[in-house]
């Protein structure tokens, strides 16, 4: 059954906000995005961003937990397609190619570590999206043999963030980490 054309403009609308915070977050940095310019963006008036969320914060919140979401469980499937910790580091290094440090989900995510450091309720959806990564990716290494797997896999992701900071800061170095380095980690 579907919803009424209402309900139905409602979502479209709600979605063009979760998508307009995604995009300028990176263009503009997380303190500078303002309802208006939001508003604006999406193709709303500012009075439909306070009917859809609490507060811009909400609003911005949501909309890049779901952004980085989205990036970490695009890597799982490669889990499916290797079968030792060590073809795994490689994915995982290969699956963080394509970001320069310097691309719109990078900046995202850069942005949303330095706004978590200000906010409580950002802090800990990024602790729970890290802390199930983690989880996940460490139980995958446990049925491997690997040695505190679940640590192991901390240290591989933070690593991995730490690489595409240092992309950004130093572009001229292309970033490449051989991934023998890592592979130690889990062998």
């Amino acid at each position: 059954m579907a919803g009424s054309p209402a309900a139905e403009r409602g979502q479209v609308a709600r979605r063009r906000l979760l998508e307009a915070a995604v995009a300028l977050v990176p263009e503009l940095g997380w303190s500078a995005v303002s309802t208006r310019i939001l508003a604006e963006r999406a193709g709303v008036t500012p009075s439909v961003v306070h009917y859809h969320f609490p507060s811009l914060q909400a609003l911005m919140i949501e909309a890049v937990l779901g952004a980085m979401r989205e990036v970490a469980v695009a890597f799982e499937p490669a889990l499916e397609t290797v079968e030792t910790p060590a073809e795994a580091v490689d994915r995982l290094l290969a699956s963080v190619g394509e970001y320069s440090g310097t691309d719109p989900m990078s900046l995202l995510f850069t942005e949303a570590y330095l706004a978590a450091t200000r906010d409580d309720t950002l802090r800990q959806g990024i602790r729970e999206l890290l802390a199930d990564l983690r989880a996940r990716f460490g139980g995958w290494l446990a049925e491997r043999g690997v040695a505190d797997a679940e640590g192991t896999a901390a240290v591989l992701f933070a690593t991995v963030d730490g690489l595409l900071l240092h992309r950004a800061l130093e572009p001229e170095s292309g970033g490449e980490v051989p991934s023998a380095v890592l592979r130690r980690l889990v062998g």
